[in-house]
């Protein structure tokens, strides 16, 4: 099996890697956890990060940033809004290339920055190549529209105003259906009165009089 890059586990889950670390939290990373999509999400999405595109950069965020799904709708902004990025620490996540290889994150991301001071750092990577199958590091993300929506992610306030919508969306949407079920009742009684249910007969007091 070749390698694809940005793709993990996080125990017996997959994960797509959006960005291997965090800004101010190299210990976290974002992900998405893709068999939990739905379909006209999962679909499209799955074959931009299996695409030439992807696999040709180091950082998928830029990519999802750039793409739209089939609906005109930019992919890394909806993930935000819709709740699907997560954070997760890296030490947490497994990257498989093959059956016989695998790293976690966080070391994978330690032997990247690495790199950039040392040779034996470079010899690691190279050892990697080689019994992995990594194909080349991966950077720190630069594109700062990007970086924000990573921001507004990590954010609780952020998070929990999109709670309170959700939230307050699905009371409208109950609201609307309570209604929606009362005019059916109202039409099926109209059409069948037979259907309506009896109300019971209130019971008489015994009134006992003396002779």
């Amino acid at each position: 099996m070749s390698f694809m890059k940005h793709i993990g586990k996080q125990g017996d889950r997959k994960v797509v890697i959006v960005y291997r670390t965090v800004p101010g939290e190299e210990h976290m990373a974002l992900i998405i956890y893709p068999d939990t999509l739905p379909r006209h999400f999962h679909d499209p999405i799955m074959k931009i990060v299996e695409g030439n595109e992807a696999q040709s950069t180091d950082n998928l965020a830029d990519v999802l940033f750039r793409n739209l799904l089939p609906d005109g709708r930019p992919i890394l902004q909806t993930l935000h809004k819709e709740g699907k990025i997560k954070k997760v620490p890296t030490n947490q996540i497994i990257v498989t290339p093959n059956a016989q290889s695998h790293v976690r994150l966080d070391e994978l991301n330690t032997i990247i920055d690495g790199m950039k001071t040392g040779e034996e750092a470079v010899q690691k990577m190279a050892e990697l190549d080689a019994n992995a199958g990594l194909v080349d590091p991966l950077e720190k993300a630069k594109n700062n529209a990007v970086l924000k929506e990573a921001g507004d992610v990590l954010d609780d306030k952020a998070l929990a105003k999109q709670m309170l919508e959700q939230s307050k969306q699905m009371a409208t949407e109950a609201k609307s259906l309570s209604a929606e079920s009362k005019r059916l009742e109202k039409e099926a009684f109209k059409l069948d009165p037979s259907l309506k249910p009896k109300r019971p007969r209130a019971k008489k007091k015994a009134t006992a009089t003396k002779k």
